[in-house]
Parts: structure tokens; C-alpha cells; sequence
């Protein structure tokens, strides 16, 4: 086999779109919205999603500045390592990575969890094996494969998520023409011996909830991977920024309220979408069996994209030499194959659910993944404050740019603010605070491999 070092440009802008339209409806949506929902209560729900949409909106206008004028497959890494240094760069690589190879795991495991509607009988852990054999086929042979999956998997959920806001705004139109509104959105409000209130864990469960919320919306920031093998970057990545907004709005929160209205918060369980129980609710014939089957397909393309970006990022640490190139290497079709295995292989702890109680290990693999992207994003909002202070040093002009984020540099303030308030809500979870230490060990353990190894690859490769 002929390799080389360099992708081939073969995504086009709907790939691109698709990928950020679509790419961040995973578990988060479709299956952590009930623990969110059991843990905050359906208005802590939707105001932890709300809050949630805005610091991710802010942080897709920083990455599309950075993505449009630089599009590397590098991305968040090649950002950090150019504007804040090279050891963030490094970590940065690491922690994208991190999140997605637990990410990947997780989606696997929720597809286990879904088809044990179907096949109660078979262990969670052989859908897993499924699940990564389906993937890693749609990665290896060319990236145009990838993309296509993506966006037939990605339309499906798409589909799925219309559906279900159809359905859903019927229904609550119906109740409120035979109800009215006090019954209606009785969910909303308790009133008992012991609590009265809109919040029944207090409104310190809403800020604990942020951080498993914003896992949610892991996935939106992938085209600014893709956009290293995307035609004509300058055009895509704004359009796929502007499509940001309203998906986030109409699709996350819209669905969210959905079900915080008809899904009372003590039935809502990690192990089952709420999805799955809202339209069990609505007592609509064989609908939960076609959403089921949909939601399989959701998952299946968060881990699809997934399994892509991990590959890049493994890809652009050797690029830089501080990995073996071992790893930098591209085969004849543009894939980094080596990245793309050792990838796969790690996220195999998703099999962990064959010794340990899956619930455990998904709470466990959604706080991780969660920290590792807020860590991420900071570092996007600080590399395109620094990017915009070099660009305009060079002497150039703001209008000459592909695209502008707009409000530099309150953007970037607001997406490092939520950021650190998603980490701090966190550590008051008890159940989150041992990923965060874990999580900070990892940082830690980066930091200083960076400094053991920085220039092991470059001498190694000169001999």
C-alpha cells in the first residue's frame, strides 16, 4: 500500500453542514436527558440547556474565525499550539481526543441499551462489538465513505428529532385544549409535604447538571476537524455556522421541553431515552419501535464522527513529531490508519459493561468526556482572542477575513465563563468529582509527557 502524509479534499460543504447540524445529536440528547431530567427537574432541564446552547454558540463563532482563515485537520491542537503554546497544543490534542474515544464508547453502550427492547437476552456488551466492527468500516477505506455515512446517519436523526417536535407540539396542544395550562405543564411545578417549588433538588442540581448537558452538544465543534478535508472552506464552514443557532434552539431545547412537560422526572432513567418514553406516553402504535430503530441510527453517527475526529487528532500529535510517525502516516485513500486503529482499540472500554454495572460506567464516561471538551473549548476562545490580536498586528483588515466572529472579544469572555461555571456546577456532584480529578490527572500527566518527549520524535527521525 502506497502512504503518504497528506488527506484528500474529497467533503463538500453538505457534508460539512450535515456533520455540524448533526454531529452533536448523540447520547447527550437522546439518552442523558434523562438523568439530567431526574437530577434537575424539567425547568432545571431546560434552563441548563439553555444555558448550555449559549456557551456553544459562543464557541462555534471563535472556531468558525479560527477554522475558516486556518482549515487543518489539526485543529483545536494546531490553534492552541500556534496562540497559547506549544505544550497547550499538546494537551489540547490529548483531551480532544480523550473526549471522543470515551464518547465513542459511550454511544456504543447506549446502542446496547436500546436494543435491549428488542433482544433482552443479549449482553450489552456483544452490541458493542457490533457497534465498533459497523464504525471502523465506515472510517477505513475513503473519507468520501465517512461522509456519506455521516450524512445519511445524521439526516436520520434529523428526521427523528422533526418527528418527535411534530408529534410532541400536537400533543401538548391537545392537553392544553382539554387541560389547560395549570395541568398541562403540572411537571413543572411540585407541590408536596416537603417541597414547594419549581426546583425539587434545589437550584444547586441545575449547575451540577450543566456539565452532563453540555456532553451534549459534543460534536458541533467536528467540522472544525472536517474542515482540513472539506472543498472550498472559506464558503462551507460560515454556512455551517449560521445553520449552529437554530438547531441548538429548535432541536435541543425545543426537545427538551418536550419532554420535561410530558415525562414526569421520577420515570426518567439513563438506561432508556426519553424519547422512547414520551411517545410511549402519547400511546401512538409501533412509533416507539421506528424511534428506537432511529435512535440506534443517532448513535451510531455521534460515534461515527467520533471515531473520524480521535484519528485526526492521534494524526496531527505525530504530524507535529510528538507522536512516532508511525502514526503520521496516510494511506493511498487519505486515511490515517494507524491513528484511526489505535483509536478504535481504546475505545474499547466501552466493554467494560461486561464487568461493571453499565449505568456506573456511562455516568462515568459522560463526566470525563464532558470535562475534556469544556477544557477544549476554553482553549478555543482563548486562541482566536490571541489569533485576532496577531492578525491585526500583521497589519491586516478585519473585512479581509472568510469569517468574523462577531463581538471579540465578549464572545470569548462568555464561552471561558461557562466553561469554568459547567467545571465548578460539576465538583459538586459527588459522582462527577472523581472524572474531574481523573480527568486533572490526565492533564497533568500530558503536561509533563510534552516536556519528556518534545524532542524524542525529531531526533528519532533524524537518524
Amino acid at each position: 500500500m502506497k502512504e503518504g502524509n497528506s488527506f484528500a479534499r474529497d467533503l463538500k460543504a453538505r457534508h460539512l453542514i450535515m456533520i455540524a447540524f448533526g454531529g452533536a445529536m448523540g447520547t447527550g440528547l437522546f439518552v442523558g436527558t434523562g438523568q439530567s431530567l431526574h437530577m434537575a427537574g424539567p425547568l432545571g432541564t431546560v434552563i441548563a440547556y439553555c444555558v448550555a446552547s449559549v456557551i456553544v454558540y459562543s464557541i462555534m463563532l471563535s472556531l468558525g474565525e479560527l477554522s475558516s482563515y486556518f482549515p487543518n485537520t489539526g485543529s483545536f491542537g494546531d490553534y492552541a499550539d500556534k496562540f497559547i503554546s506549544p505544550s497547550a497544543g499538546y494537551m489540547v490534542f490529548w483531551l480532544y481526543w480523550l473526549n471522543w474515544t470515551t464518547t465513542v464508547g459511550i454511544e456504543f453502550i447506549a446502542v446496547g441499551f436500546l436494543m435491549q427492547k428488542w433482544f433482552p437476552h443479549i449482553p450489552t456488551y456483544i452490541w458493542v462489538i457490533i457497534c465498533i466492527i459497523g464504525v471502523f468500516s465506515f472510517n477505513v477505506y475513503r473519507v468520501k465513505i465517512f461522509a456519506e455515512s455521516e450524512f445519511t446517519l445524521s439526516l436520520i436523526k434529523v428526521i427523528a428529532v422533526v418527528l418527535f417536535l411534530v408529534f410532541g407540539v400536537a400533543m401538548l396542544f391537545y392537553h392544553l385544549y382539554e387541560n389547560g395550562f395549570a395541568q398541562t405543564f403540572s411537571n413543572f411545578y411540585f407541590h408536596t409535604e416537603n417541597y414547594t417549588g419549581f426546583f425539587p433538588n434545589g437550584i444547586t442540581a441545575v449547575f451540577m447538571t450543566i456539565l452532563a448537558v453540555n456532553f451534549a452538544f459534543t460534536g458541533t465543534e467536528v467540522m472544525g476537524v472536517a474542515v482540513g478535508e472539506t472543498k472550498n472552506p472559506a464558503k462551507a464552514v460560515p454556512m455551517a455556522i449560521n445553520a449552529t443557532l437554530w438547531r441548538l434552539i429548535i432541536f435541543f431545547v425545543g426537545s427538551v421541553f418536550i419532554i420535561a412537560t410530558f415525562l414526569p422526572m421520577d420515570n426518567a432513567t439513563i438506561t432508556q431515552s426519553p424519547f422512547v418514553d414520551v411517545l410511549q406516553i402519547f400511546n401512538i402504535p409501533y412509533v416507539s419501535d421506528i424511534m428506537n430503530f432511529i435512535l440506534i441510527s443517532a448513535l451510531l453517527s455521534t460515534a461515527n464522527s467520533g471515531v473520524y475526529a480521535s484519528a485526526r487528532m492521534i494524526w496531527g500529535l505525530a504530524e507535529k513529531k510528538m507522536l512516532p510517525h508511525f502514526f503520521a502516516r496516510v494511506n493511498k485513500n487519505g486515511i490515517p490508519i494507524n491513528g484511526l486503529m489505535f483509536s478504535m482499540l481504546v475505545s474499547l472500554l466501552a466493554l467494560l459493561t461486561a464487568v461493571s454495572p453499565a449505568k456506573s460506567v456511562i455516568n462515568n464516561l459522560i463526566a470525563v468526556s464532558s470535562l475534556a471538551m469544556m477544557l477544549v473549548w476554553v482553549s478555543v476562545s482563548i486562541s482566536q482572542y490571541k489569533f485576532r490580536k496577531w492578525y491585526l498586528a500583521q497589519g491586516k483588515k478585519l473585512e479581509d477575513l472568510p469569517y468574523k466572529t462577531p463581538f471579540t472579544p465578549g464572545i470569548q469572555i462568555l464561552g471561558v465563563i461557562g466553561c469554568v461555571v459547567s467545571i465548578i456546577g460539576a465538583y459538586f456532584d459527588k459522582e462527577q468529582r472523581v472524572a474531574i480529578y481523573g480527568t486533572i490527572i490526565f492533564c497533568v500527566v500530558a503536561f509533563i509527557a510534552y516536556h519528556l518527549t518534545k524532542n524524542l520524535w525529531k531526533e528519532n527521525e533524524k537518524l
